[in-house]
């Protein structure tokens, strides 16, 4: 998520990486996220947006959150799954890093119960390629803070500020450090 619905403008991303520091790491971090894209959408634009990024540098690593969009256009778990898949494979062909963060619960109760399903097959995926996978599904779906910020939000299925925050803390709490290999 980008931070739609977050008053401050910084969504989860930016929190995480304002509070990643390490005297050994030199970070550049650019939010590439684009509300409304699918992961077909995600799997197009890997092609051409995100090795520019990378001119002259030997590391290379990716933060890949999607998925609320496909339940919402109606793309099946199988063509999910498959770009997700096809993504991840690209990506380790390429010498890069990948971290994906599954997308959080709603504010639809039968929205939920189909991102429930996706989060299941992104963590497949994942574990399939051995690649870190934080679920920010399940911690929050019965949280009450997460609850309250879906609520009170002027944007449908977008959290406030405490809610970026939460996903930011589930990020940095679950395998961020040991992936860029600061712990």
């Amino acid at each position: 998520m980008t931070g739609v619905g977050d008053p401050k403008g910084q969504g989860w991303v930016t929190r995480v990486v304002g509070r990643t520091h390490h005297p050994d790491l030199e970070l550049t971090a650019y939010n590439l996220g684009v509300r409304g894209d699918t992961s077909a959408d995600l799997l197009h634009r890997w092609e051409s947006e995100v090795p520019r990024r990378w001119a002259g540098r030997t590391e290379r690593r990716v933060v890949v959150s999607v998925g609320t969009t496909d339940v919402l256009q109606g793309i099946t778990l199988a063509r999910h799954r498959l770009n997700l898949a096809n993504l991840l494979d690209d990506a380790t062909r390429s010498g890069v890093g990948t971290f994906v963060v599954s997308p959080p619960p709603a504010d639809d109760p039968e929205l939920d119960a189909r991102l429930e399903v996706l989060v299941e097959a992104q963590a497949d995926v994942c574990a399939r390629r051995g690649v870190p996978f934080v679920d920010c599904f399940a911690p929050l779906m019965g949280h009450d803070q997460w609850r309250t910020d879906l609520a009170t939000s002027r944007v449908p299925h977008h959290p406030g500020q405490a809610g970026y925050g939460l996903i930011a803390w589930l990020v940095l709490h679950n395998g961020w450090a040991e992936w860029l290999q600061i712990d």
